[in-house]
């Protein structure tokens, strides 16, 4: 037999359980599951997000409108950073409290410049508390997936509580399956052989979220 024949004879074999005339769009997969996991209030949802967020190492910062281009500002200083990527939709009173130079997401960027900016900042599409996920949508505000996979710093802003969920299933029907959806639980990390953790290999070494609200004390 080839190599051809053993694979659809495998298939034959895994279909031969499906009734005659059944195909892709046969019986819709069954979704009633639980959406909602407990009851909480919107603030109890904000701080599980943040505790989960810890908990991947993320670095979690919490302030308000007024208050958050003096922290933006205060973060790249400490970081040294001396230039900040920023999409082209993100609100421009963002980094009115730092005077590190803003370099414009561009189409032709190289990885290599990518690689030599300091820090990125987004926004976000929307945040699962009990996961610690952000996820990002390429939305005007948060660019194209590779500005937030190559610089070494992120720092991700997240409206709380309006785009925080719960759960999982609380988010899928806020994102488009068509867009570029990046998923991010904490800085990127992997282990070798011997188990040993090392991070920024798939993205930023330092993810630091930053929950904006009006409601919540800043830092």
């Amino acid at each position: 037999m080839t190599s051809r024949d053993v694979v659809l004879a495998r298939v034959r074999q895994a279909l031969a359980d499906v009734p005659g005339g059944e195909g892709p769009g046969g019986p819709p997969v069954a979704r009633d599951y639980h959406r909602v996991h407990g009851a909480r209030t919107p603030e109890q949802t904000v701080d599980l997000l943040a505790e989960n967020l810890a908990d991947y190492r993320a670095i979690v910062h919490r302030t308000d409108a007024k208050g958050l281009p003096g922290l933006i500002g205060r973060l790249l200083a400490e970081r040294g950073a001396r230039t900040v990527l920023v999409p082209p939709g993100l609100d421009a009173s963002w980094t009115t409290g730092t005077d590190v130079t803003r370099v414009e997401d561009r189409a032709s960027s190289t990885p290599r410049e990518l690689d030599a900016v300091d820090s990125v900042l987004t926004g976000c599409a929307v945040a699962i508390a009990e996961t610690g996920t952000l996820i990002l949508d390429a939305g005007p505000d948060q660019g194209r997936r590779r500005i937030t996979l190559v610089p070494d710093h992120h720092l991700c802003v997240v409206r709380a509580p309006d785009q925080v969920v719960g759960s999982v299933p609380e988010a899928l029907p806020r994102v488009a399956p068509d867009r570029p959806l990046t998923w991010i639980s904490g800085p990127s990390a992997t282990s070798d052989i011997e188990l040993d953790r090392v991070e920024g290999v798939h993205g930023p070494r330092t993810l630091e979220v930053i929950l904006l609200a009006t409601d919540q004390k800043a830092d």
